[in-house]
């Protein structure tokens, strides 16, 4: 979408809501206002309490993005000090992590939330870290300066709060207090930044709603905040959740090859949603794209657009562009050959496999990756010429696997018919 006014920053919150990205603000007219009057200070906080981010911090990175294009101010936080305590989980208590593991994780997310915003200029955004101010704060100075400023029965009534407590294994003030902290954190970015607008999940609404209440009784300032929804999808299962596990943005932990996969994967009932809320698209664009979705569902046009504009976001055009030949070559329009020997085994790491050394017949390792029933089921779909290695067609059924059968001494690649695929890893030497 385009700004609908003069300044860069007319039209921001009309832009947020069409996307989706709103699910509550403490006064919406007000907020709006503050908005269109000129730039705002904004942050938003990411814990280390994983060596990495996942897509469903996606949206709170975008919409950091979004507010500075508009001309506005973000402030990324990374917790090094709320990361050593741990937002408190609905169910039960975070296990400690170490300081040194988290000082190792505050600056891996710190590399991975920079590239999502501009730090050079004029209206450069920051990445901070409230260890700076929170570590050398004690414990009385936090009692008197912070505490004192909160009530215990609104501190209950708080959902995150009320949930553990209604569970069997309670809260420890440890995880209790974490709300002050954050709260505090909202206040030292008002005292030094001139912060007035704090963003993130819908699930962290009542940490959001402390630090307002904070500014207003020490401050007497106006702030804000603003949440944004929960992704969800339509089948039921947690967004952001694989068979294998969570999608990270690390490459070391999700492959840009199952991230792109991942969102290719997107359920037709999801995908425009997804392409609204996580990409640039315009209100034309994404009519056009649900055309195609509602007339050829099978050429899967808004998934496409979807992974590749996200994969090269987060992990660059390159990384794209080895990705999307992986795929072809993998579906027999492209040159196995040609990849390079870490995105084939992304690839491969994605697709059913068993483990299998030179020499051995073809029929039994079609019966163990599963793309056969059994080695007799194997004979019958050579013989039927359904079965390619590494796209080529095999129709001896005593063929085996030769040496040069592994790419790059590593992988073989399995089909049966146009669209089943399976891999053969080499022994590990």
């Amino acid at each position: 979408m385009t700004s609908t006014g003069s300044a860069p920053w007319a039209g921001l919150w009309d832009e947020l809501q069409w996307r989706g990205a709103v699910a509550q603000s403490t006064d919406p007219e007000a907020l709006r206002e503050a908005l269109s009057a000129g730039p705002v200070t904004l942050y938003c906080g990411f814990d280390p309490t994983a060596p990495s981010l996942h897509i469903g911090h996606l949206v709170q990175l975008l919409t950091l993005r979004r507010f500075q294009r508009a001309g506005h101010r973000p402030l990324a936080l990374v917790g090094g000090a709320t990361g050593l305590i741990g937002d408190p989980r609905p169910t039960a208590e975070r296990t400690l992590n170490s300081r040194e593991t988290v000082a190792e994780w505050v600056e891996r997310i710190r590399a991975q939330v920079s590239p999502f915003l501009d730090l050079e200029g004029p209206g450069a955004a920051l990445v901070v870290n409230n260890l700076d101010w929170l570590g050398g704060l004690s414990a009385l100075d936090f009692l008197r300066d912070v505490g004192k400023h909160f009530r215990v029965n609104r501190l209950l009534a708080k959902e995150s709060i009320a949930a553990r407590l209604q569970s069997e294994h309670g809260i420890s003030y440890t995880e209790f207090s974490y709300q002050l902290l954050q709260a505090a954190d909202f206040l030292e970015l008002y005292r030094r930044y001139g912060c007035t607008l704090q963003t993130g999940g819908n699930d962290q609404w009542g940490n959001l709603t402390s630090g307002v209440d904070l500014l207003h009784r020490v401050e007497h300032a106006s702030v804000h905040a603003l949440s944004t929804p929960l992704v969800t999808k339509a089948d039921g299962t947690k967004f952001g959740k694989t068979g294998t596990g969570t999608v990270w943005l690390d490459a070391g932990m999700t492959s840009p090859y199952a991230f792109f996969q991942f969102w290719l994967n997107s359920d037709d009932r999801d995908v425009l949603g997804y392409v609204r809320l996580f990409t640039d698209v315009t209100p034309d664009g994404l009519e056009e794209l649900g055309t195609e979705v509602a007339e050829r569902p099978q050429a899967r046009a808004a998934q496409r657009h979807l992974a590749q504009e996200l994969t090269t976001l987060v992990h660059g055009a390159a990384a794209t562009a080895a990705v999307e030949e992986a795929a072809a070559a993998l579906f027999g329009t492209g040159e196995l050959g040609g990849l390079d020997a870490a995105t084939l085994r992304d690839a491969a790491a994605e697709l059913p496999s068993a483990t299998a050394a030179p020499g051995t017949p073809l029929v039994e390792v079609l019966a163990g990756t599963g793309l056969a029933p059994s080695r007799s089921g194997a004979r019958r779909s050579i013989a039927e010429g359904a079965i390619s290695v590494n796209n080529v067609k095999v129709r001896d059924p005593e063929a085996v696997l030769a040496h040069e059968h592994f790419l790059h001494g590593d992988v073989v690649v399995l089909r049966r018919g146009r669209r089943s695929l399976a891999a053969v890893l080499a022994p590990t030497r």
